[in-house]
């Protein structure tokens, strides 16, 4: 069955970023309206939920979609990641308020599933459960050909009440391994790993295309982390895994952005299992940026204002140069030294369009970060 959660609070939090004049929140407001990737008819990522959702091991699985926007308490706290702990930081995550984020993994919804009604009724009765999840989260990342700060997940688990079934770790695998040959076609391999909800934990590698790829983080529910989430006496598995990353491996896709194109030429080529021809090589012009900021600049908060200014025109950001010279810079002061990569994946930019652009970013990383460009 499919599980709706109202988004009451989801709204509420989106009408006041609506208000605010800051770039932060105009920036998370474009973020949540870009499409959903994994729910977008002809899309590769939509082809591999259907994939996954007509495994064997999945059937009969519930499938819940839940807010974009949530708690912290319920997205860190309740998941065994309490402040302090490194996936909180502010320069990994996109903060609409002190008590709310946009959500960095899709493993919440097993706090969103525990406590619809309908599910609380069958917790009661006794019953299996078995859920899945999919859709877009939210991390601050770097800028290069494999990485972007929206991406997609797909999710699922199974818990059973102790008094009927113990789960084990070879029943995850078993699961795993139907899914491995159902939806990437490929060979697979486990190793021990650790996740903050899951022990014994394990990640699963497939063999795409002669390489080895890590594709699914996976292991058995810590009752610790059902308990803190009001459940107590089940028991179970759980996995997730990043669409983006199976789709460019699949089709040996070269940049990440190409999966959000709308160039017929690229449309046509997206298919799993399809060796993506690039439609046009189009040159890049490369420029570098040079300035000096205090300790408490952020990278990650700097790649985010690249993406502001240059959209998707840039293709890599890439750190060249960092050091502290107070005779030179100041107390406190820290060199950064980034080479930009313009490239657009549908013309040929010109150096004078780059230039105006490039200007605009130094202007913006002065006002911005109280920076001294050198």
């Amino acid at each position: 069955m499919d599980i709706v959660i109202p988004r009451d609070e989801e709204e509420a939090l989106i009408e006041k970023l609506k208000q605010r004049e800051d770039t932060e929140a105009k920036r998370m407001l474009r973020y949540l309206a870009m499409p959903d990737l994994s729910r977008t008819p002809g899309s590769p990522l939509q082809e591999i939920v259907a994939r996954a959702k007509n495994a064997r091991s999945l059937q009969g699985f519930d499938v819940i979609n839940v807010p974009e926007i949530v708690p912290t308490h319920i997205l860190f706290d309740l998941f065994n990641m309490p402040p302090g702990h490194p996936a909180r930081s502010k320069s990994d995550t996109y903060y609409v308020d002190d008590n709310h984020v946009l959500r960095t993994h899709d493993t919440v919804f097993w706090y969103y599933y525990l406590n619809h009604p309908e599910i609380k009724k069958r917790i009661r009765n006794k019953e299996t459960l078995g859920t899945m999840c999919y859709g877009k989260v939210y991390r601050k990342d770097e800028i290069d050909r494999t990485h972007m700060n929206v991406f997609h997940q797909f999710g699922a688990w199974l818990i059973a009440p102790d008094e009927k079934q113990v789960l084990a770790s070879d029943d995850l695998k078993e699961a795993l391994s139907d899914i491995a040959t159902h939806v990437f076609g490929a060979k697979y391999r486990f190793y021990e790993h650790q996740f903050p909800y899951t022990d014994p934990s394990y990640e699963m590698e497939a063999e795409i295309k002669g390489k080895w790829i890590e594709m699914v983080g996976s292991g058995m529910v810590r009752k610790t982390v059902l308990a803190n989430m009001g459940l107590t006496g089940y028991n179970g598995w759980a996995f997730g895994f990043g669409l983006e990353r199976l789709a460019i491996a699949s089709m040996d896709l070269p940049d990440i952005r190409l999966l959000w194109s709308k160039d017929p030429r690229v449309l046509k080529q997206l298919k799993l299992g399809h060796k993506f021809e690039e439609v046009s090589k189009y040159p890049p012009i490369i420029r570098d940026i040079s300035f000096a900021v205090g300790k408490e600049f952020v990278p990650n908060d700097y790649f985010d204002l690249v993406r502001e200014m240059a959209g998707d025109l840039v293709e890599q950001v890439e750190l060249i140069d960092k050091y502290e010279d107070e005779s030179k810079f100041g107390k406190d002061k820290i060199s950064y030294a980034y080479r930009l990569t313009y490239r657009s994946l549908e013309r040929t930019l010109t150096n004078e369009e780059v230039d105006k652009l490039h200007k605009t970013l130094e202007e913006k990383t002065v006002s911005v970060f109280k920076a001294v460009v050198r």
